[in-house]
């Protein structure tokens, strides 16, 4: 197998090469933004989130730590920092996952099949499970107020702590409601 620089460079230029816009931070190809939309056919259909990555040294054997930086209404992602509680990200990466996986596959599942019992936006969580329908307008909301392409241009870029990205630490998720395992 490659080096990790090597898989680095690889999985960014995948992920430049697709449909994503991104945005480089100063020179190194570690850190970046990458334009997300919201999934059609979603209450986040429309919506278009900048997402800061950062790869570390040991990508793709340890996960890009990943914060949405504009703002977002979900149960698993930290209204204030962007931090995301995603266990694929957070808990069981893997090196067969790239970049793209990221973006096509992972965030979209997790806007689409939120898990509010274990949340890092409790009144989300506590909305969504006791209306859904006040749930669904603020999300729209959020979408109309903070996630429109003009909201995310580069002139905005701020720069972020590690601890405003998702970390292991942050939460303890299972992917129960994005996988679809049986309950016991």
């Amino acid at each position: 197998m490659s080096s990790p620089s090597k898989r680095r460079e690889m999985d960014l230029m995948k992920l430049m090469m697709s449909d994503y816009k991104v945005d480089m931070i100063n020179d190194g190809m570690q850190e970046f933004f990458v334009h997300f939309h919201g999934p059609n056919d979603s209450i986040y259909q429309g919506g278009v989130w900048k997402v800061r990555v950062e790869l570390t040294e040991a990508y793709p054997y340890k996960s890009p730590s990943i914060g949405f930086t504009n703002k977002i209404y979900h149960p698993n992602v930290d209204e204030m920092s962007g931090s995301v509680c995603l266990d694929v990200i957070n808990q069981t990466w893997s090196p067969m996952f790239d970049l793209v996986n990221i973006f096509e596959v992972f965030l979209p599942q997790l806007l689409l099949y939120p898990n509010p019992s274990d949340p890092l936006n409790g009144e989300a969580a506590s909305l969504m499970m006791r209306d859904k329908n006040a749930y669904e307008q603020k999300v729209k909301e959020y979408c109309e107020r903070y996630a429109k392409a003009e909201d995310i241009s580069p002139e905005e870029e701020e720069e972020e702590s590690d601890e405003e990205l998702s970390d292991a630490e942050v939460c303890d998720s299972g992917d129960e409601a994005i996988m679809g395992h049986a309950d016991p």
